[in-house]
């Protein structure tokens, strides 16, 4: 792997974003509506209940923590849909640029406007509802470590599909964060969920994760069991995504759709 060419990959993306609007709403927009949404509906649940300050935060929390895994996979997946859009993956594999050099660019740029995004969704909660994320003090940092890996798990797992099937699946890109958010227990503890649903839960590393940043809010305790079964899934499903990614690209590069290096 050569650093030059991860960062000229880092570069293009800078420069398309830099002159590309929509993707510069895109990284503000939907998120602040997210904060104004969910945040009035919080406020809300508050009015009836002046002792359910926890719960304004833990719904506040959870939006933007949730914000770090949805990110990282999404920047992967439509990284690779403007590719497929424009024609261009073959382009870029005709060159010297490895596979796994373009998936590191990816990784580093996703986590560079997740980091923006993040520190944006911090400040405007704290702007809005004065909702301090930063008192979780030391404990962001781990969390905010297993939402990251959570999300590169999922991006590897949704670019080896759009790779073996092509644009007919793209809507994956926007969608499977969303499809597993029911179970992540971001608003809400597992608990509450139906007996089905609690057993995909077990599975998912965010519900865990989640449910760490809650009991930090709730009791100030920072659950290290939670932390480590979290960390455990995420590094397992990294290994399976990992795995299942380079099988596709093997798989596309058989059928000569792109030239190997």
């Amino acid at each position: 792997m050569k650093f030059r060419r991860i960062f000229g990959v880092i570069l293009r993306n800078t420069y398309t974003l830099k002159y590309n609007y929509e993707e510069i709403a895109d990284l503000i927009f939907w998120p602040s509506m997210d904060i104004l949404l969910w945040g009035i509906t919080a406020y809300f649940i508050k009015s009836l209940n002046p002792n359910f300050g926890s719960i304004l935060f833990a719904i506040i929390a959870g939006l933007v923590f949730w914000h770090i895994t949805w990110r990282n996979q999404y920047e992967m997946n439509i990284n690779l849909l403007k590719e497929l859009w424009n024609d261009n993956l073959i382009n870029l594999f005709s060159t010297p640029l490895r596979f796994s050099e373009w998936i590191l660019s990816h990784l580093i740029f996703g986590f560079v406007k997740m980091a923006i995004g993040f520190i944006f969704g911090i400040f405007l909660v704290y702007i809005l509802y004065s909702v301090n994320i930063f008192s979780l003090g030391f404990y962001i940092l781990p969390f905010m470590g297993l939402l990251i890996l959570s999300g590169w798990w999922m991006g590897f797992l949704m670019v080896g599909v759009i790779m073996r099937y092509g644009q007919r699946v793209q809507i994956l890109a926007w969608a499977f964060a969303t499809m597993l958010s029911p179970f992540s227990a971001i608003f809400y503890p597992v608990s509450v969920l139906p007996g089905w649903a609690q057993k995909i839960s077990m599975i998912i590393p965010m519900s865990y994760t989640f449910e760490g940043i809650r009991e930090v809010i709730s009791t100030g305790n920072f659950d290290v069991e939670k932390v480590l079964i979290s960390l455990i899934l995420n590094l397992f499903y990294i290994f399976l995504a990992v795995l299942w990614l380079n099988s596709s690209y093997k798989k596309i590069l058989k059928k000569g759709l792109i030239k190997a290096n």
